[in-house]
């Protein structure tokens, strides 16, 4: 054993022990709640690939993984097993980035496995669900910004060798996750692109490439491809139903402020008595969209809701905000709200009903669908199941939610540690890394339908991989020149030198 260690090197031993540990503990929760655990929206994703009903109101790309899987195997089971396996590499990658900022092995092992031990975010992992290969997507982003911040930390912001151009795209694969994965997801990019671009400025050709592209492929994917390839788009009531839930819960608020014309037209869609009861909550805008909301009419007179959407905002702003804010709560409070107290947030349970969360009482597609037998929770080991599924349960303690459910919490604290350390060492740089959980934060604050868990997942990961640097002691040498062969073509007059990090207000 010891030979085969010794033969492994030096700088890869932790990653591969890294990889390896969270590998193992994310096959645990695998076999606990094999093929992996489910939603509605994990239906849907069948429903779509093995009906004909391709849509893109949610992941394409996902969408396609999930109909791989059934193909090659005719389960789930294989794409949850891959979901495990890239989460493991990213939180390996993660922590050879740590080292870079002098973290010592053991504290960035330690924050790793939490990742994976957490029976949150852990069983997270393993979920038939879009924004697992999302939050992937986000880890990998994240890791790969550590090592050009650690690159300019060691005055080598200029040098474009082959190390460089695997960080660019590892940068860039990274944002071309999230924007595949998640409708929303390329907001991330132009959310954390400034942040890049003012803190490490010598890159930022190759960060516009790794940020601009992968944007604009997601953005022609849902505008031009998917359409043209015959996936449906997303009807009117679907795309705008934010915009509703906000005109309810303003109407709920201050009723008087609303014309005769006005009611007329929202009664068209519903009663008022549903704009101003069930719609009207702030938390949750899937409520709005609920009988007796008549979606078809709502699609059909959706120009005229926008334009009173528009007036709203124009005379009770503070009220449109407001309810914007509200319904963010997941994203910007580290506690549970009226809302999460009655049980209408956190994340679904790794079980599934029989009626397939309602889809079988009302699909007769899904009712008889030959997959029904392998959408349910298979465990390999019931022994395991029920210690799993104690496990998670107990985790749901309310007074636990803020630590385990709640990504606020995470963002804040990665702000805090990230901060602290650009300060010890005077510089800017290490201030990219929250580029990402920043933006993370930022894009569900924008858009979100409801204060699910999921939807701040991400940030749980970056924000415990961040608390290493508390403790951190860099030693950067910077280097006097680069070897030839590293050097990128330069014109007969080089550039002045890097100036010395500027230091922290």
């Amino acid at each position: 054993m010891n030979r085969i260690v010794e033969r492994i090197p030096a700088r890869r031993r932790l990653p591969l022990a890294v990889y390896a540990t969270t590998q193992l503990i994310f096959l645990v929760w695998w076999a606990a709640f094999y093929p992996g655990g489910m939603s509605y929206d994990s239906i849907s994703y069948v429903w779509h690939v093995t009906t004909g009903h391709w849509m893109s109101n949610h992941s394409v790309a996902y969408d396609g993984l999930v109909w791989l899987s059934l193909q090659l195997t005719g389960d789930l089971a294989l794409l949850t097993f891959a979901q495990s396996v890239a989460m493991a590499a990213a939180l390996a990658y993660v922590v050879g980035t740590l080292r870079m900022f002098g973290v010592k092995g053991k504290w960035s092992f330690t924050a790793a496995v939490a990742c994976a031990v957490l029976p949150s975010i852990g069983t997270f992992v393993i979920y038939v669900w879009k924004d697992v290969p999302f939050a992937i997507g986000a880890v990998v982003a994240f890791g790969a910004t550590g090592r050009l911040a650690a690159r300019r930390l060691r005055g080598e912001s200029q040098l474009r060798d082959k190390v460089f151009r695997n960080e660019i795209a590892m940068l860039f694969a990274g944002f071309l996750a999230m924007g595949l994965f998640r409708n929303n997801g390329l907001l991330v990019a132009v959310i954390a692109v400034p942040v890049l671009l003012l803190t490490l400025p010598r890159m930022r050709k190759w960060l516009l490439f790794a940020t601009v592209v992968p944007v604009t492929i997601a953005a022609l994917l849902q505008t031009v491809v998917y359409p043209a390839i015959g996936v449906i788009t997303p009807t009117k009531d679907q795309v705008y139903a934010f915009n509703y839930a906000d005109i309810a819960v303003v109407y709920g608020k201050v009723p008087q402020t609303f014309t005769q014309a006005d009611k007329e037209l929202m009664q068209k869609v519903a009663p008022l008595s549903h704009w101003g009861g069930r719609a009207a909550n702030c938390y949750n805008a899937d409520w709005a969209m609920k009988k007796p909301m008549n979606r078809k009419a709502a699609d059909q007179y959706n120009d005229q809701l926008i334009d009173l959407w528009f007036r709203i905002l124009k005379r009770t702003p503070d009220q449109m905000i407001s309810a914007r804010v509200c319904r963010s709560h997941i994203a910007w409070s580290p506690f549970p709200g009226p809302v999460d107290k009655m049980g209408h947030t956190l994340i679904s349970p790794p079980s599934v009903p029989k009626n397939l969360f309602g889809w079988a009482d009302w699909n007769p597609e899904m009712a008889d669908s030959p997959y029904r037998p392998i959408l349910k929770i298979r465990p390999l080991n019931d022994t395991l199941h029920d210690a799993a599924f104690f496990t998670w349960k107990a985790s749901k303690t309310p007074q636990l939610q803020w630590l385990l459910f709640r990504g606020a919490i995470w963002c804040y604290a990665a702000y805090a540690v990230v901060l602290a350390f650009s300060r010890r060492n005077r510089s800017w740089a290490p201030v990219a890394l929250l580029a990402i959980p920043l933006a993370l934060q930022l894009t569900v604050i924008a858009a979100n339908p409801a204060p699910l868990a999921r939807y701040m997942f991400a940030p749980m990961f970056l924000g415990i991989l961040t608390l290493p640097l508390i403790g951190a002691k860099p030693t950067f040498t910077k280097r006097s020149k680069p070897a030839p062969e590293e050097q990128e073509q330069k014109p007969a007059t080089a550039p002045d030198p890097e100036p010395e990090p500027e230091p922290v207000a």
